[in-house]
């Protein structure tokens, strides 16, 4: 049965307990796979995860694979809410699993990985909507491909199959052809001002040197890459130009 087609199933053929609950949105691991861990804190320096699984089954292996990484520690029920990184493992993304990104998605405090077993090409949109910050399909499951998916989400990094990253190129490049350019506007966390004055600095060019260049105050100058730095959270204008070229902004 393919993803779409499970998507249409009846509550009626979901018969198991795993599944029903994860239709109510009750998708913790532990409601298909009560444990007897004791709650107990992170340790310090450990990435803490909340495991979500659809089945008993896809919970005990992918507790196997994270209890063998001595940087990441499973939380309990009780401490889901704060877990750095919410990961959900599921056969496709399907209508409980939605539910459950949304549900995860209002939760600011952790970001949420996806492992999955197959997905269709039109569910990248949603996932992308539901705050996924990383995917990985579960034929890909390794230590060190579980380890780098859940530490990228705790450094704030995302991470997305080859194929599906550049359908997603693809995707912004259509929106900015056909939506933006028309309109004037871009994709860019820059304007073109911003974007100008930061290539200027990345020239070895000081704030007289680009208001002349520019024609603009070196006020403005002055104001508008402040701007930049504070906008982006950067702390000087040699990290902003490292960030624009790092990014491909200038």
């Amino acid at each position: 049965m393919t993803c779409a087609e499970e998507q249409h199933t009846s509550d009626e053929q979901l018969t198991t307990t795993e599944y029903r609950a994860a239709a109510a949105g009750q998708y913790r691991g532990s409601a298909a796979w009560p444990t007897a861990t004791p709650r107990t804190p992170v340790r310090q320096g450990r990435i803490s995860v909340a495991l979500y699984a659809e089945d008993a089954i896809l919970y005990a292996g992918a507790v196997q694979q994270l209890r063998q990484q001595p940087e990441l520690e499973l939380v309990d029920d009780e401490d889901a809410d704060e877990a750095q990184v919410s990961l959900v493992v599921v056969d496709c993304v399907n209508e409980p699993t939605v539910r459950l990104l949304r549900r995860l998605q209002r939760n600011t405090a952790t970001r949420t990985g996806l492992v999955v077993g197959s997905f269709e090409a039109d569910t990248l949109q949603t996932m992308i909507e539901c705050g996924v910050a990383a995917v990985l399909r579960r034929a890909e499951v390794d230590r060190g491909r579980l380890l780098h998916l859940v530490t990228a989400m705790a450094n704030g990094e995302g991470v997305l199959p080859g194929d599906l990253l550049g359908k997603l190129l693809d995707h912004v490049s259509s929106l900015q052809r056909t939506v933006l350019d028309p309109r004037g506007l871009t994709l860019s966390t820059l304007t073109t001002r911003e974007a100008d004055m930061l290539r200027l600095v990345s020239e070895g060019f000081d704030t007289t040197e680009i208001a002349q260049k520019t024609s603009y105050s070196e006020r403005t100058v002055k104001n508008v890459l402040h701007e930049v730095a504070t906008r982006l959270h950067l702390r000087n204008r040699a990290h902003a130009v490292g960030y624009a070229m790092r990014h491909g902004l200038i």
